[in-house]
Formats: C-alpha cells, sequence, structure tokens
C-alpha cells in the first residue's frame, strides 16, 4: 500500500500519527508538503506592479528559496516523528491543485483537519483541505488534530416543519 501524508503547518503532527497507526512494514510512505503555497507568485505580481519604484531586487526569489528550506525542514521533521523510512516530496503551486494531482499515485492520502476545530461540521475543513478531500482520486483518512469536540458543538437544525416520523 502506497500512503501519502500531506503536512500542513499546525496539523502535520496528527496526520504522521495517524499514518504510523494504517501502516506495515510493506507499506510506502510519502510525506508531502506544498512549499510556499503560491505565496512567491503574489510577491511576484505584486513587485511587478509596483516596478519603476526603485526596487532593483525581485523578492520572490528570496521568499521562494526561504519556503524550500522551511518545506524540507519541515519534511524532514515529521520523517523523524514518523520513524522509518519514507519519501520525501516538496511539492509547489496551488496547495489543493498539488496534492490532489499527488493523490493519483497513492493508495490512502492522510490529511489533518485545519479549518474551525472548536466544533464539528464541515467548517472544520479549510478551503485547501475541503478541494482535496473532495477531489482526491484515492481513499482518504481525515484525522483531528488533537480531541474531536462533542457532540454538543453540532449546530441545531434549522428552523421549518418539523421532520417526519420515520418509524
Amino acid at each position: 500500500m502506497r500512503i501519502g501524508i500531506w503536512l500542513t503547518e499546525g496539523a502535520w503532527p496528527a496526520a504522521v500519527d495517524a499514518a504510523a497507526e494504517w501502516q506495515d512494514d510493506a507499506s510506502e510512505v510519502v510525506l508531502l508538503h506544498v512549499a510556499g503555497g503560491g505565496a512567491a507568485e503574489v510577491v511576484g505580481g505584486a513587485y511587478g506592479g509596483l516596478w519603476g519604484r526603485g526596487r532593483r531586487r525581485d523578492p520572490a526569489a528570496s521568499l521562494a528559496a526561504e519556503a524550500g528550506t522551511a518545506s524540507t525542514e519541515l519534511l524532514e521533521r515529521a520523517a523523524a516523528r514518523l520513524g522509518r523510512p519514507c519519501q520525501l516530496r516538496s511539492l509547489g503551486g496551488r496547495p489543493e491543485r498539488a496534492v490532489t494531482a499527488a493523490a493519483d499515485a497513492l493508495d490512502l492520502l492522510v490529511v489533518a483537519r485545519d479549518g474551525d476545530l472548536s466544533r464539528l461540521g464541515p467548517r472544520s475543513l479549510g478551503p485547501e483541505t475541503r478541494f482535496v478531500v473532495d477531489h482526491a482520486p484515492c481513499r482518504v483518512l481525515l484525522v483531528w488534530p488533537g480531541t474531536a469536540p462533542g457532540l454538543g458543538s453540532i449546530p441545531p437544525p434549522p428552523a421549518g416543519p418539523p421532520e417526519p416520523d420515520r418509524r
């Protein structure tokens, strides 16, 4: 089985720990991280809009280099936590697209929730994670970083006619 673990800042330990529970000795594990998340492209575009205002050096290149270094460090920390041989992949581009494309070569993708973690529900997934969960071409294991909120965190049903008795 080929297991991929999507590492996102803050939630990656939960994803690594969950994957460790599901793997066996025959599993191949791939750690995935998206370097920069498109920030360098945004900075480059902003810099282009300021062309001619005295700046000589495009900051996008240095931001991309720093993002690559941070990605490598995060991948190495996650590999140490996993404690077994694994492949490290630093991806570029839009995170939701890069991870979905990488999932095409996987049997299982482990993803940690990254939205509103104070209650159960769809908002516990950020937009990029929601995209990956909805579009991944493989099975997805979705985990809570920390303890999941109780059922009392589910909002009440909308006001309206009572639900039919389905007995």
